[in-house]
Formats: C-alpha cells, sequence, structure tokens
C-alpha cells in the first residue's frame, strides 16, 4: 500500500486514508498455530505403493549376434578357451600394427571366503614359471656372514651380498633392490630392517629364509611376483604375444 504524501493535489487526502491504513495492519497474535501432526500409516502406503509398482522386466540376453553390428548389452559376454583367446591376440596384434613382443596379462578372480564369514587376508607371492618371458633379472640381496656363502651368492648372481653393515645403507635408502634372503644364522640381528622392509623381509613363509641359496636366488631372479589386489583378485602378466 502506499502511504499518502503532503503536497497532493486533494487536500485532507492524508488524513481521510490515515484511519484505514492503520486498519488494514494484520492484528497481532498473541499464540502460536499447532503444527499438523503427520498422519500414521502414510509412510507404510508410500513403500506399498513402491511395491504395487511392477519393476518392468529385462529382456533375456541372446547367446550369439546374428548381425555384424550389434548391441552389446543384448547378448552375453563371450568367453573363449586360453588357447583360442591367445590366438585372437595375435590375429589382433597383426591388424593393429602393435609391437609384437607385448606382454599378456591375466586377471584372476579368487575365493577368498572361509567358514564363519571370516576371509583370508590378501597377499603376496613369487612363482617360478616353467618357460621364462621377460629378459630382465631381479636384483636379489643376500644377508650372511658366512664367507663360503657368500661366495656361493655371488656365483649364483646376487646383486649385493654382505651382514650387518647392510643395515644402514638399507635404512638410508642407499641400497635398493628387489628382493632381500637370509640365512637363519643372521636373522636375530636384522630385526631393525622388519618395518623397512615390511612384505620384503626375510620369512620361511615366503621362501625367502633358508640355507639353500642357490635355489632361493633361481626363485627371486626369475620368479614372477604376484599379489592379490581388491582382496580377492590377483592382476599379473603370464606370457608374451
Amino acid at each position: 500500500v502506499l502511504a499518502p504524501r503532503r503536497g497532493w493535489l486533494f487536500p485532507a487526502l492524508d488524513q481521510r486514508l490515515a484511519p484505514a491504513l492503520v486498519n488494514a495492519a494484520p492484528p497481532a497474535r498473541p499464540y502460536a498455530a499447532a503444527a499438523k501432526t503427520a498422519k500414521r500409516g502414510s509412510q507404510k502406503t508410500k513403500q506399498e505403493d513402491t511395491k504395487k509398482k511392477q519393476v518392468p522386466r529385462r529382456r533375456p540376453l541372446m547367446s550369439k549376434p546374428v548381425d555384424d553390428v550389434y548391441l552389446t548389452w543384448y547378448y552375453e559376454r563371450p568367453s573363449y578357451d586360453v588357447e583360442e583367446a591367445v590366438g585372437m591376440l595375435k590375429k589382433f596384434q597383426v591388424l593393429d600394427f602393435t609391437y609384437p613382443r607385448q606382454f599378456v596379462y591375466i586377471n584372476v578372480f579368487l575365493d577368498m571366503a572361509l567358514q564363519k564369514k571370516k576371509k583370508v587376508d590378501p597377499f603376496a607371492s613369487t612363482v617360478l614359471l616353467p618357460y621364462r618371458f621377460a629378459e630382465e633379472m631381479n636384483k636379489v640381496l643376500v644377508f650372511t656372514e658366512n664367507e663360503q656363502e657368500a661366495e656361493i651368492a655371488r656365483e649364483n648372481g646376487a646383486a649385493v651380498v654382505g651382514g650387518v653393515e647392510l643395515i644402514k645403507w638399507i635404512l638410508e635408502d642407499e641400497i635398493q633392490v628387489d628382493f632381500y634372503v637370509a640365512v637363519p644364522a643372521i636373522m636375530p640381528k636384522l630385526i631393525p630392517l622388519r618395518n623397512k622392509l615390511r612384505r620384503k623381509y626375510p620369512s620361511t613363509k615366503r621362501n625367502s629364509l633358508g640355507n639353500d641359496i642357490p635355489k632361493m636366488l633361481q626363485l627371486f631372479r626369475e620368479g614372477l611376483e604376484y599379489m592379490v589386489e581388491d582382496e580377492r583378485v590377483i592382476k599379473t602378466r603370464i606370457a608374451r604375444v
């Protein structure tokens, strides 16, 4: 509402409008309006209504497409035997002009469940494959204080051989190798490296602790390391095309 202003053409108009403006103001309410209570069972009715709605049925997947061009989500994902899959990779490599000696990777899905809702903890290990496909050799450090064992380690391709004097260099990152192996006699002196090396700390469980130095060196120099990712998946390379 526009308030009257003095100096208008109609004299005393502001005096005649004043009572009307005062009466136009809404009366003050000395109490608060009661809030509307929600109807009981309204949520249940909504849930029942959603249940009553029919879920649209999905079209069943077909096994094989009949045309060269098709929608992939209408068909089951094809699976092939190993020999057939490798043959397809070789064929695609020729068509795509890619590197002929590229690696072939595999995804392995494990069942990590145990009884009483327990699971196997993710782990890492090293396997010696019957046919080697990588040219590079892993660098392995051998812990021993026996001179004869040290000489055997050097003859079998150890990158670094030594005893307690290596601890300082490893803690300061002056020495970095792929794997660490040790003989049982020196293990009590390697405790300061437990937190540093973690899963690479020598242990019988990972076959990196023992007296057969040539066997350990062959496993970790030529072996393939793999680990469980995402609690149950192993993603690793297994060959070359």
